[in-house]
């Protein structure tokens, strides 16, 4: 196994860790509905994506 030679300094560790963030996801608009939906993604009030229907929400009656 191996073993480091010298001690990572606080700094230089915090350093590389610097770009472990979270991203909040982008959102737009449903063109068909107005709800907001993630880009590239089918809207999941009314099933609509790119302006086709792709999946048909069932009415509880």
């Amino acid at each position: 196994m191996a073993h480091p030679k010298h001690k990572i300094s606080k700094t230089r560790r915090d350093k590389r860790r610097t770009h472990y963030k979270a991203v909040a996801p982008t959102v737009s608009t449903c063109s068909n509905c107005g709800a907001t939906v993630q880009y590239h993604r089918v809207c999941p009030e009314c099933g609509f994506y790119r302006g086709r229907l792709v999946v048909e929400k069932q009415v509880n009656a």
